[in-house]
């Protein structure tokens, strides 16, 4: 017997419509959805950015840090002859690497980028996280103002607002500058090692390596040692200090609520001053929707010559769906055909193709059968394509030269012809 194939674990299909076993909702709605952020990112005025899913393995180690779990172990790598490739388990490294290799800071003024796609990591599968998932985000490239990050942070919101997510919590805090964070990290290893006893395995790996990612914790007994840690607010530079105090008044001219939170931190290195994460209390434990902030020192690491300001956001589309199912929201459904073409007769199928396609051509959503079935299958795949009018074709009418189209809503049946039927389907138009 032939081997019958599923889906990689850690990936899922998404379907025309929803069946037992699928993990994500229906096409139409990650449409709707996709649709939606770009509406709200052409309103803030930013630029759609596309990169390839495979980059140079070392953009990804350089670019994220090698430290991070994501390049120690959540890396799909692999080589081809003398190249050493990633699928991409992040963009912000991939959009910094296109605006230096294309000059785009040429173009004028601050480069506003947003993108949307398929990202890789090799993490345990588990609820709304895969292997293979779904990112969007925005980049504003040159420029240090802190208006710049409190922008970022209002088109994140603004982007979950628009999908009916009014209950989220944003989360701030302030990691200085690159001198900063070495004497905060050193103050957090004496703090914790002392303790190392209390720590989980994975904490006491991280505090060697990489101490700022014990802060990320969700275990409760690591939570409440936190209570007793430095400040990272207690180490920055003034400079840093002083963006900071900006940004938050910028939030507050917006109206925006947030959270000073000392333990948030971002998981990449080339983070440095603003951090936030948007936050959903509806998810779970892993309950951060969205996260970003300012990561000045990222082109130098992936090669430019200077310096180069920019903050960003990135966010999951597939926690922004266990949003929307946990707090029941529902998209709007799949817009109905504005007609389904019935043929009776070999002679009907020969009108029905060419008339389809004439109708769809004036802008008409219309249906019709290729398998040559029964009237009462026909009307049923109206009905499950939830039709407004069907449109009846048999000898009768080819001999007249009019349809029979009946309303599917009202069950009203009237004689149209032919050439009267698009002017007819138009003036009903969904």
């Amino acid at each position: 017997m032939k081997k019958t194939f599923q889906n990689i674990e850690g990936t899922f299909d998404i379907l025309p419509e929803a069946v037992d076993g699928a993990a994500m909702r229906r096409s139409e709605a990650w449409q709707y959805v996709e649709e939606t952020i770009r509406a709200v990112m052409r309103r803030f005025a930013y630029e759609e950015i596309r990169t390839p899913i495979l980059e140079p393995t070392e953009l990804i180690a350089r670019g994220v840090g090698q430290l991070t779990d994501i390049v120690s172990k959540e890396m799909f790598a692999f080589e081809r002859g003398d190249t050493n490739y990633v699928l991409r388990p992040e963009v912000t490294a991939p959009v910094m690497r296109a605006y230096l290799q294309h000059h785009l800071g040429q173009r004028g003024g601050v480069q506003k980028l947003y993108y949307m796609g398929p990202c890789f990591r090799a993490e345990r599968p588990q609820k709304g996280r895969y292997r293979q998932f779904h990112q969007f985000g925005a980049e504003v490239i040159g420029a240090d103002d802190a208006r710049a990050d409190a922008e970022v942070i209002a088109l994140m919101v603004v982007v979950y607002r628009a999908l009916g997510l009014e209950d989220t919590v944003l989360r701030i805090n302030t990691l200085g500058d690159e001198h900063s964070r070495p004497r905060y990290k050193e103050a957090l290893q004496a703090y914790f090692e002392p303790h190392q006893e209390a720590l989980s395995d994975t904490s006491r790996e991280r505090l060697t390596r990489n101490p700022l990612r014990i802060l990320d914790t969700k275990d409760e007994k690591e939570r409440r040692l936190l209570d007793g840690a430095p400040r990272l607010i207690d180490f920055i530079d003034e400079e840093s200090r002083n963006h900071y105090e900006a940004l938050k008044a910028w939030l507050g001219s917006l109206d925006l609520d947030f959270v000073e939170d000392p333990f948030l931190v971002r998981g990449l290195d080339y983070y440095s001053r603003t951090a936030f994460e948007l936050e959903s209390p509806h998810i779970g434990a892993q309950s951060s929707l969205a996260g970003g902030g300012r990561y000045d020192l990222l082109a130098e690491e992936v090669g430019s010559k200077q310096r180069v300001p920019a903050v960003g956001f990135a966010a999951g589309l597939e926690r922004l769906f266990l949003a929307l199912d946990a707090q029941g929201i529902d998209l709007p459904a799949t817009p109905p055909l504005d007609a389904f073409l019935i043929a009776l007769g070999d002679e009907a199928v020969q009108w029905v193709f060419p008339a389809a396609h004439r109708l769809r051509e004036a802008g008409l959503r219309v249906g019709y059968d290729l398998r040559g079935r029964s009237m009462k299958a026909q009307m049923r795949a109206a009905n499950r394509q939830n039709a407004r009018y069907v449109v009846i074709v048999a000898q009768d009418e080819l001999e007249a030269g009019q349809a029979q189209v009946k309303n599917m809503g009202t069950s009203e049946q009237v004689p149209v012809a032919f050439d009267a039927l698009t002017a007819y389907l138009n003036e009903r138009k969904a």
